[in-house]
Formats: structure tokens, sequence, C-alpha cells
């Protein structure tokens, strides 16, 4: 369990700045640190506001007495600190936009909680409306390695002014007792952080199987259900770091940037397992080369940043396919995202997350968005995904609404170290059976003609063979019969 929380001083306090000349009453968003178990400490890099909604209301709001509503446009913030205030949050438009901001997250850098800005009595009448908001954005949240199931509710109360942190337990039923205090202080936290980088080419083979009475397996199925698979197997790889292995939990002491290369065991090829089993109808080929930034704080052994690389890893290619989600749900109609299916009307029908891949009868290709990289705080980065047709101004947009930051203006300051799209290709398990049994075939016959050949010369040589042996051998009798008959 978290004990100790430090935030990073310059960032929380512009953010105290901010509230303070603001005219809300309430405010509610979301904490970006980190929260290590090993160490029972977590670390605050940032606090972040959840926009308004799409009809323009604040997330946070306080509600007032029933007896103050005549007099509610005419109050000040500080009336509005009255016992019996309660906070109004809309969890679900919160959690959103945990969802969204945690997809610009990169290895050791995470949603970790919410913060509210409210009056004291205002916070102690909204205990549990505030843990179902903590609960709702760890959920949306969600990463692969996180083996906590605690997150961070920071209220700070402007009358009187002061910060306090608690540990908010995830448990299935929210009571009074899922609140408790931790020891909070500021200092200098994104100062020390390392920076770790990684290049990580992936080549995943993915088997269609027959159309099963309970569901039909769709794109996004596939990929989703291959990407879980895969998990496993990127657990067992090891870390070279620098060019020297991973091999115990010692600290980074080295400045600078640090790159990692992932070596991961022998494995069994799904794709030749696959084509033993009589119900694969096609093969998925997943394919590309992804970038993966992680910063480790300096209390933090090494092998924290290579969980944190691999996490990274599998959470970026999770998110790519929900973007195309996303983008399906939000425009019902034919989609283009690069993909390409000769001589079927299917693909023009429906958007790819629709698509029920063992009725395909063509092959099909699609480029996942590209990862683009932004400065964030004191050389850190945050990122973003573009899809092909995407500019830069995307990016932007994304940064001011979803971070409350503004993106560089200098376009090279963004990293783009992704030159080519990641992509998907499906191909009939056919097409792929297809050439190799007439390669078989053919040499088969090549085989059988040659063997013929052979077998031919060898039955047109045997009877003069026989004939020789025979005339010889009569040859020898004549002349032993001769022999003899002069003898006598």
């Amino acid at each position: 369990m978290v004990k100790a929380v430090v935030g990073e001083e310059s960032q929380l306090q512009l953010a105290e700045d901010r509230l303070s000349r603001s005219s809300e009453p309430a405010q509610v968003g979301l904490v970006i640190g980190k929260l290590n178990s090993a160490l029972d400490r977590g670390f605050v890099f940032d606090l972040v506001p959840t926009p308004q909604n799409d009809a323009g209301q604040p997330a946070c709001s306080v509600l007032e007495p029933a007896k103050d509503n005549k007099k509610k446009g005419s109050k000040s913030k500080s009336q509005t600190s009255d016992s019996s205030s309660n906070l109004v949050i809309d969890k679900d438009w919160v959690a959103e936009h945990a969802r969204q901001v945690s997809r610009m997250m990169v290895g050791g850098i995470k949603v970790v909680g919410i913060y509210v800005w409210a009056s004291e009595s205002a916070f102690k009448n909204s205990t549990m409306v505030l843990c179902q908001t903590v609960k709702g954005v760890a959920e949306a949240a969600s990463t692969l390695e996180d083996d906590l199931d605690e997150r961070l509710l920071i209220h700070i109360c402007y009358s009187p002014r002061r910060w306090t942190c608690r540990n908010c337990t995830l448990s299935s039923n929210i009571t009074s007792s899922s609140l408790r205090p931790c020891d909070f202080k500021m200092g200098r936290v994104l100062t020390s952080l390392q920076t770790f980088k990684c290049l990580y080419n992936f080549d995943l083979r993915l088997p269609i199987y027959q159309e099963k009475t309970s569901k039909s397996e769709t794109l996004v199925d596939v990929l989703y259900n291959g990407i879980s698979n895969y998990v496993k197997e990127l657990r067992g790889a090891k870390a070279v770091i620098d060019g020297n292995l991973v091999v115990n939990d010692e600290a980074c002491t080295t400045e600078g940037l640090h790159e990692v290369e992932l070596l991961l065991p022998f494995m069994k090829d799904m794709y030749i397992e696959a084509c033993s089993q009589k119900d694969v109808v096609g093969v998925v080929n997943f394919t590309g080369s992804l970038c993966s930034f992680s910063f480790l704080n300096s209390k933090e052994p090494i092998s924290q940043a290579f969980a944190d690389i691999k996490d990274d890893i599998i959470r970026s290619l999770r998110s790519r396919l929900d973007i195309i989600c996303d983008e399906a749900d939000e425009d019902p109609g034919p989609i283009d995202n690069g993909i390409k299916e000769a001589g079927n009307d299917l693909a023009s029908e429906k958007p790819v997350s629709q698509l029920v891949l063992h009725s395909l009868r063509k092959n099909c290709n699609l480029s996942l968005p590209r990862r683009v990289f932004v400065p964030w705080l004191a050389g850190t980065y945050i990122c973003d995904y573009l899809q092909p047709s995407e500019t830069l101004e995307v990016l932007k947009d994304h940064c001011v609404e979803l971070m409350s930051m503004e993106a560089p203006n200098d376009a090279s300051k963004i990293l783009e170290p992704e030159e080519e799209a990641i992509r998907v290709s499906t191909r009939s398990f056919w097409d792929v059976v297809l050439p190799y049994c007439s390669t078989s075939s053919s040499t088969q016959e090549k085989n059988m003609e040659i063997t013929g050949k052979e077998n031919s010369q060898k039955t047109s040589k045997s009877p003069s063979l026989y004939f020789i042996a025979a005339v010889i051998i009569l040859l020898l009798s004549v002349l032993v019969g001769f022999v003899f008959v002069r003898k006598s």
C-alpha cells in the first residue's frame, strides 16, 4: 500500500495558483504520476483539469441546500462552504477523460487518481461520490502491469488553504473505510527521472478460425486476442540496456538517454501450429516497428524501467486498436483506414471493427495509427496517435483539450521515430497452403518422373543383361563339352 506521496513542487504550485485565480467553487481533474508497490511510495508529476462535457457543463459543481437555491447566484466562494453543500461530479465524463489521457501516457507515467478543488465541508459530504469517481477512473485507465488495487485522491482545500492526500482502495463495495490518509509533501521529482528508449520490431501471425456458434470473430477481436496472448510471451523477455544484460535490481546511476533492446525467448510459431488445425480458414499478419519511452525515478531499480517498457508496448498496440474502434463507432458508415479488399463489397459496407474475417474471400490490408511524441515536463514526453491522413494540427488540438497544455509550434521538437505505419493483413488459408501444395505436388511429380525414367531404364536394360549372361554360359558349356570329347 502506498504510504507516502511526493508531488512535483513546481507543477503543483502552478496548479494551485491557477485554481486560486479561478472563480469556480469546485473543480475535478486527473492526477498524473506513478505508484510503486515495492517502495510503498507514490510520485505526482502534474494535475490535469477535466474539461467541460459535450453540453458545456463543468465536470464538477457544488449542490447547495434547497433553502438557498434562490440566493445561489449571489454566493461567493467562501459562502459555498455551507455544512450541507455537496459535490456533483459527472463520473462518466471524468472516466472518459482518463481513458483518453491514458493513451497519451508513456512508460512510467500514468493516471494514478483524481484531485478535487473544494471546501472542507463539501469534500466531507461527498466522499462516496469521490470514491466512485476514483474507481471509474481506475477502470478506464487500467494498465497491463498494474498490481495495485489503490489510487490517489488529492484534496485541495481553499478555506483554509491546504493539501491532503488519501489512498482509495478499489474494492467492489465503496465504504467510508475505502479512504485512508497518507503522507504528502512537495519536492523535486521530475528532474531526477531517467529516460529509456526502445525501438521494438514484432511480427505476429494469428489464425482465423471458422465461424463458431457462439460468436463470429471480427478483425479487431482477432487482434485483441493476439495481443493478449502475446503479453505472456513478452513477459519472458530479457532486456539489454546500453549493451548490458539486466540481471539484477540495481539502480541506474548514469545520465542521458538509455537504449533498451528486448530479447525474446524462442517461441512456438502460432502460424505453423494453426496450419495443423482443421478449423483454421485464414491468417492475420500483424507486423511493424514501434517506439517506446519509459521514465524511471532515481529510487526505483532498473528492472522497473524494463517492466514499464513492456507495459508501454502492449498499451500502445491496444491504444491504436481502440482509436480505430472509436472512429468506427462515431461514424457508422463506411470508413477508409487503409483497408483494401479487391472484389468484395463487404469491406465497403462495414467499418473495420465489424469485419467478420471467416466470411472474407479476398485479402484485406490495414494501416494502424502512428505514434508521435511531444515534449512535456522537464525532458519527459507524452504521445499521441495520428492516422495517415491526419496532420500535427490534430496533435495540438488534443494537447490543448485533454492535457491543458500548448503543443510546441516548432515541429522539429515533435518526435516521429515510427517511419512506417504498423500494418495488418489477412490472407485466406488456401492462399497460404495452395502455393505450398502446388510446389510440393510439382516436386513430387518431378520425383515420380525421374523415378519412372530410372525404372524404365532398369527395365529396358534387364533383358539385355540376361541375354548376354545366357550366351556366355552357353559358350562356356560348349567349350567344356568339347574339352571332354577330345580327352575321351
